[in-house]
């Protein structure tokens, strides 16, 4: 650990990355009473990761799983694909989903293009995460950024900063970090190298470049900020995070339960929660803070530069995630309905397998359209003759008693 420290000190914690230029390191910590924030302390986020880690796994099976079954959370009965170890092998090695080489395909397993399309359909179907599974995630998200967004919120309604941005840099870097401060600062690093660490084996989702971004730059964000005592902006930067994501995972949980009415209640205080923190407070206050109001306070140096780029690239994603989400509530007011596939929580496969999942199919028989439409006209010739038949049998019956009636 102390070989670790050494060489961090020498090529990573240079004091001229961090700090403006006439500060040290030593000039932080000895000089002043209190704690002040230093680049080891971030070597405790990463075994608090993976206790992140073992809480989520606990917290799904004992909680979240009981609880998805009590609000009627249902999962899709899936047809199992049979065993064809060909094709099994193709489907891990090479493609999901085969077009052009369908006729190589059927000369390796022996089998028709339909059966080999069909097992594909199933296999993919097969992969695809429950929604026990999905509400499960949603839940375990839904706990942190409630637990964060209440805890931030207490621990900062008291603090200058949050009513006065200037009261982010009087003093700076020589500020010392409260101990909720510091404890804020750490959960929510450990959180998402949780979240970083578990994304191979959560479900992929369709803007899932765009979340490991967000990821990466959360955590150097964080991590950066913390070494270069940017703590006080740093909080305001998650409190904003954390007042909408919140109520964006409370939606997805409704959502796979069913409940549609809550569902999109709950998504269009989203929405409203979203747009106002991410594209008026963040850019509008946080940025223009960091970007303008500091060098009242220091003279630009590396740290400057890179926080800043990072913020950036933060707002690029929620512009990103403004376009998505202002195209939903527009087909959800003007259309009266919300496009399955436009919500960030859907999976990137293919829609339309479990559409064509859900028609029974005759796999066993290999017929021809116009052999498929004589069977239809002859089950429809055979239906309207029953038809007939009782309106012939009801007309009789009723002729009948017309004369007892009279």
């Amino acid at each position: 650990l102390d070989l670790m420290e050494d060489i961090l000190d020498e090529w990573l914690w240079q004091q001229e990355y961090w700090l403006p230029p006439g500060i040290s390191w030593q000039d932080i910590e000895m000089e002043h009473e209190g704690h002040y924030p230093m680049p080891r302390d971030l070597l405790y986020t990463l075994p608090l990761a993976f206790g992140f880690i073992v809480f989520r796994y606990v917290f799904e099976r004992l909680v979240a799983l009981p609880l998805s079954r009590c609000l009627g959370v249902k999962d899709r009965i899936r047809i199992r694909a049979p065993s064809v170890p060909k094709l099994e092998a193709f489907y891990k090695q090479h493609n999901r989903q085969p077009s052009q080489v369908l006729v190589a395909l059927v000369k390796q397993c022996g089998l028709s293009q339909r059966k080999i399309q069909t097992w594909f359909r199933h296999r993919r179907n097969q992969d695809r995460p429950s929604n026990s599974k999905k509400f499960c995630e949603a839940s375990w998200r839904f706990l942190f950024y409630l637990i964060a967004f209440t805890g931030g919120l207490g621990c900062l309604f008291h603090t200058p900063w949050l009513w006065d941005h200037r009261e982010c840099w009087r003093g700076y870097p020589k500020q010392p970090v409260a101990q909720e401060h510091y404890w804020y600062y750490i959960l929510e690093l450990g959180f998402y190298w949780s979240l970083l660490l578990c994304v191979s084996v959560d479900v992929k989702r369709k803007d899932f470049k765009e979340q490991i971004i967000h990821h990466i730059a959360t955590i150097f964000l964080i991590g950066f900020s913390y070494c270069a005592n940017y703590v006080r902006v740093g909080t305001l930067v998650m409190l904003v995070h954390d007042s909408s994501d919140f109520l964006l995972e409370s939606a997805k949980m409704f959502n796979y339960a069913g409940w549609r009415k809550t569902c999109d209640t709950l998504f269009v205080i989203f929405s409203l929660v979203f747009l106002v923190t991410r594209l008026v407070v963040f850019p509008g206050r946080v940025i223009h803070t960091t970007l303008v109001v500091s060098m009242d306070f220091f003279q630009p140096f590396f740290g400057y530069y890179f926080f800043n780029a990072l913020l950036l690239v933060l707002q690029a994603l929620h512009i990103f995630w403004a376009y998505l989400i202002l195209r939903m509530v527009y087909k959800f007011v003007f259309l009266g309905k919300v496009e399955r596939d436009e919500r960030s929580d859907e999976e990137s496969e293919v829609d339309d397998d479990e559409e064509e999942e859900e028609e029974p199919e005759e796999e066993e028989e290999e017929c021809s359209w116009e052999q498929r439409k004589g069977a239809i006209n002859s089950k429809l010739a055979s239906l309207a003759n029953n038809c007939v038949l009782n309106n012939l049998t009801n007309q009789r019956s009723m002729s009948s008693r017309l004369p007892k009636a009279r």
